[in-house]
């Protein structure tokens, strides 16, 4: 078996090498809790997005999605935003208000309502202002390390990834994570991983981490394996799935085999899942809710009628989940092939950015607006 070094985020030793990769409106602390919980509290798990705007003006919803478990270390937030000055603040803040320890910066978002306002991806093509925002950005963390997430390019004709990269390592960050598809292929196709090989070639100086089509343990060491990178992160590999994170001990220790749960145990991971989102919104009902979401990703797979998730789609307690899924057949096995590809797969996009955007990567005379800074994200 291949022996992997600890990956190093500044001070904080991240062994195995694995990340949850920061995802809007999954990766909160119930998630986090339960992702963390299976992996023995080994890897760094990371907030989902957070604008920066909405920090520096103290947005209530923000403030929540800022709160981490007394049991998180190192506390990871992932921060989006397009103004340097604004980053820089946001930054400032959680140095001087002791928020976490280390911050991660997205230029990975394909989504057109970002996009169309140069934030997310469309952003590292104008190379000024991706170096203002990881100055600022940098200069005002301190101690605390800053690494950043992002996409190859826009499309193939406008990648950016390499300039990128070494703009990065000028500026001081930490480390790279790289999603190895452009914007225009939002989540479709398949990942490019030899890019992520040619990331770690063009910037030895950093750790390079690679992202993209791990959908099980043995994906993330044959990433590690073929592309020489420093560690991985998984995104929507985990969705539904979050006994990935001890499988990937598991692998990375050579200790352990793949979990293959039944499906009374999905249905028990299930309800907990729900119960906790309750708990951290502070009412049941909504975290039953927010839940709906995920059951489609847990059941993938098992032999679950159209009725029966239609019915399980719009519970709205804790005891009508547990009811409806106690009718199921609970004695299933783990079906093979369940791990395959979750959550959005489309591709092939024309990617809405500014008019003129593409002209002059190094014209930044339009200013990139505050409405690019919006609640959403992906990489």
């Amino acid at each position: 078996m291949t022996a992997f070094t600890p990956l190093a985020i500044g001070p904080h030793t991240v062994q195995p090498p694995v990340v949850l990769a920061p995802m809007a409106g999954i990766t909160n602390a119930p998630f986090r809790t339960l992702c963390r919980e299976f992996s023995g509290g080994k890897g760094l798990f990371v907030s989902e997005m957070i604008t920066t705007r909405a920090l520096v003006e103290r947005n209530e919803k923000t403030m929540q999605l800022i709160h981490f478990d007394e049991t998180e270390t190192p506390r990871s937030i992932q921060l989006y935003g397009v103004d340097p000055v604004t980053v820089g603040k946001a930054v400032r803040m959680i140095v001087d208000e002791d928020l976490a320890d280390h911050i991660d910066l997205n230029f990975g978002c394909p989504v057109p309502k970002v996009t169309r306002k140069g934030g997310g991806s469309a952003l590292p093509y104008k190379r000024p202002l991706l170096r203002a925002i990881l100055n600022e950005a940098v200069s005002n963390a301190g101690d605390l390390p800053v690494t950043m997430k992002m996409r190859k390019g826009i499309d193939d004709d406008h990648i950016t990834f390499l300039d990128a990269g070494r703009i990065a390592v000028q500026e001081g960050v930490t480390a790279i994570a790289l999603h190895g598809r452009t914007a225009a292929q939002h989540y479709g196709g398949t990942a490019d991983w030899d890019a992520i090989a040619r990331l770690k070639e063009h910037v030895p100086e950093i750790p390079v981490l690679g992202n993209g089509d791990i959908w099980c343990a043995d994906d993330a060491l044959r990433m590690m394996r073929e592309t020489g990178c420093d560690g991985v992160v998984v995104g929507r590999g985990c969705l539904g799935r979050p006994w990935l994170f001890g499988d990937l001990v598991g692998a990375f220790e050579g200790t352990g085999v793949a979990a293959t749960p039944t499906l009374r145990e999905v249905a028990d991971v299930m309800v907990r899942h729900a119960r906790l989102l309750g708990e951290w919104i502070g009412d049941e009902t909504r975290g039953v809710i927010d839940f709906r979401k995920h059951v489609a990703w847990y059941l993938k797979g098992f032999a679950v009628g159209s009725e029966m998730r239609k019915r399980l789609a719009v519970t709205s307690s804790l005891e009508e989940l547990r009811a409806q899924l106690s009718a199921l057949d609970l004695d299933q096995a783990w079906p093979v092939g369940a791990d395959g590809p979750r959550g959005r797969t489309s591709g092939n996009n024309r990617v809405v950015l500014p008019d003129g955007w593409l002209k002059d990567p190094y014209d930044c005379a339009a200013i990139v607006g505050a409405e690019a800074e919006l609640d959403t994200s992906g990489g």
